[in-house]
């Protein structure tokens, strides 16, 4: 009998005792093809000799020291090399051990940036319906996926949703993209105004939509009406990356794609490629300096904030990447496995709409009780990926 709390008290799980590239081997020696890498986080493989020497050399000079009272290189050469990544108004990071840490902290952040100003009526925030933002109560508290907050309703703090950018259920036909993306839009300066701009923090959302929805991309326009209604009404944007950003889109921050920056981005998964749990938050020079020059102190904090361990198997992560012209590679897999699964599936009446970013890619299936869905067996799905990479090289 296992001794574990399982994520399902009755399954019997496989145990895992090595890996090999895409590859997982199970104790008794079955293999398994890592499509997803995980939870989109293994995006490096299992056995990336050049991270992991990273981690052990880490560990050999000093594993842990507390945040509180000192730094460690891996964890300013890691901030140095995500803030080089990104727009020039994004100056700094916090770092966590996961993405449902580094949301928590975007909120806190929200939060006291405008305590530093006084504006101690802006409370709340916005997110969007089928959202997903992380597991902690605040994180959960801004998700809009039903399913995980209604065991814990009673206990979050309270939400404010509207309708996601979500083409493909919501768009009209009739609808061009530009009109879609305004009226989409246009749900959030509703909000803001119905809500009162003094009382509103942050509009959070992903770029492209991860667990909840399957890699939903929006439409051109989207985001820069939303981050001019942010601006209008003094209301930051975070953006969820923690499951489409470190280069699973063909760019290393997602929002790229959107041409806007945030005042907020927060980063995990992929970012230590599973090798160290690690999460970012990164900030705007305008949020720090309001903190910096206010009270000086961001009134948060965990024990392993910082891990030299996690701070260094994510900056050889990022090191890798773009040694190897991985972000170029994503995009041109990611067309060929785009293309191979439209030419493979795209006509079966079972299939709505093949969709994503790079490599990170969703299928929605038509639930339509007429619609005869075939047995998982029956969809390659693996060997399609497999195929697509052999036929890139």
């Amino acid at each position: 009998m296992s001794h574990v709390f399982h994520r399902h008290c009755h399954a019997s799980l496989p145990i895992i005792s090595h890996g090999h590239g895409a590859y997982l081997y199970d104790t008794r020696g079955k293999k398994y093809f890592d499509a997803c890498g995980g939870a989109a986080v293994s995006n490096l493989g299992h056995d990336n000799e050049q991270v992991k020497q990273a981690i052990q050399k880490q560990m050999n000079d000093i594993p842990y020291a507390h945040t509180g009272f000192f730094t460690n290189q891996a964890s300013e050469d890691l901030a140095e090399k995500l803030i080089e990544l990104a727009p020039s108004s994004l100056t700094h990071v916090y770092f966590s051990s996961g993405g449902s840490e580094a949301v928590e902290a975007a909120l806190k952040m929200a939060r006291q940036y405008y305590l530093e100003q006084g504006k101690t009526s802006k409370t709340q925030f916005i997110a969007r319906h089928q959202s997903y933002h992380g597991n902690t109560l605040g994180a959960l508290s801004v998700g809009g996926n039903h399913w995980r907050r209604e065991p814990f309703k009673a206990i979050m703090a309270a939400s404010n949703h509207i309708e996601p950018c979500y083409p493909y259920r919501f768009k009209q036909n009739n609808e061009t993209d530009e009109a879609y993306s305004d009226r989409c839009a246009q749900t959030l300066e509703d909000t803001i105004l119905q809500m009162g701009p003094e009382n509103v923090m942050a509009f959070v959302a992903e770029p492209i939509v991860g667990a909840t929805s399957g890699a939903v991309v929006p439409t051109q326009g989207y985001f820069k009406k939303i981050r001019e209604i942010c601006s209008r009404y003094d209301v930051l944007l975070i953006l969820d990356e923690v499951m489409c950003g470190a280069g699973r889109s063909g760019r290393f921050y997602a929002f790229e794609h959107e041409d806007i920056t945030p005042d907020i981005v927060t980063i995990a998964k992929g970012l230590g490629a599973g090798y160290q749990p690690i999460g970012a938050t990164v900030v705007s020079s305008e949020i720090f300096d309001a903190i910096s020059q206010g009270s000086g102190f961001f009134q948060h904090g965990h024990t392993f904030m910082g891990h030299p361990m996690a701070c260094a198997a994510g900056l050889a992560t990022i090191t890798y990447i773009m040694e190897h012209n991985l972000l170029e590679r994503v995009s041109i897999l990611g067309d060929a496995l785009h293309s191979k699964l439209q030419g493979t599936l795209g006509h079966q009446n079972y299939i709505g709409e093949i969709r994503g970013r790079g490599l990170f890619l969703g299928i929605e299936i038509v639930a339509d009780k007429q619609t005869k869905i075939p047995h998982s067996a029956d969809v390659p799905i693996a060997k399609l990926i497999k195929s697509a990479a052999m036929d890139e090289g």
